[in-house]
């Protein structure tokens, strides 16, 4: 598949494109914090996508690009982010409505620029709506449900049902679905793709 490489503020990143012919709309999916743009989950649900008629394209945060697995801070992400949709907007992807969204921290990127990017809907796969606990804190970890519900567009999470970070809540446009699994979402790849695939053509007018 073709690879685009970006320039943006915090280095290059790089969009692996999977076009399809004559798309109706276009998902951009980020990966997790630590991961790839191979994780099986995005694999799968990059399939579901296809299929629908979506042109995908799999974005390398310039961290990862840059051979790094920790992840910097969130705004650094999300302007990163902001100028790869806005490279592919006016590139591979002009013209077409778009669906943001991706894995664990990839999901919590798209939530929070779904707004500036005018983003139809968000896809989130395995959001971690509780971060993990400090050893020794006696604190309670902090929801991130608020970044959910900063989406302000659609929102579909498919999410395991032993994830170690949390069970995101249903409300107001966005769906929860669970499957088999924990927070890699391995357990269930078919189901996975299936919840997307159910999903899509009611966010993207294609149904």
């Amino acid at each position: 598949m073709p690879v685009l490489d970006v320039d943006t503020p915090q280095g290059l990143a790089r969009a692996h494109l999977h076009p399809v012919a004559a798309p109706v709309a276009a998902l951009v999916l980020g990966h997790g914090a630590g991961g790839a743009v191979s994780a099986p989950d995005l694999v799968a649900a990059t399939a579901a996508a296809r299929a629908a008629g979506l042109a995908v394209v799999l974005v390398e945060q310039p961290y990862r690009v840059a051979g790094r697995r920790s992840a910097p801070a969130a705004p650094r992400l999300d302007e990163a982010w902001l100028a790869v949709l806005a490279a592919l907007g006016a590139g591979p992807l002009a013209g077409l409505g778009i669906v943001v969204g991706g894995r664990s921290s990839g999901a919590r990127v798209a939530c929070r620029t779904a707004q500036a990017a005018g983003a139809r809907a968000v896809l989130c796969l395995a959001f971690p709506l509780l971060p993990p606990r400090r050893a020794g804190s006696a604190s309670p970890p902090v929801s991130r449900l608020a970044e959910l519900e900063a989406a302000g567009v659609p929102v579909l999470v498919v999410q395991g049902e032993r994830d170690r970070f949390g069970m995101p809540p249903e409300g107001p446009g966005r769906t929860v679905v669970t499957v088999r699994g924990d927070h890699g979402l391995k357990g269930d790849l078919p189901a996975v793709g299936a919840a997307v695939a159910a999903w899509l053509p009611g966010v993207v007018g294609a149904a």
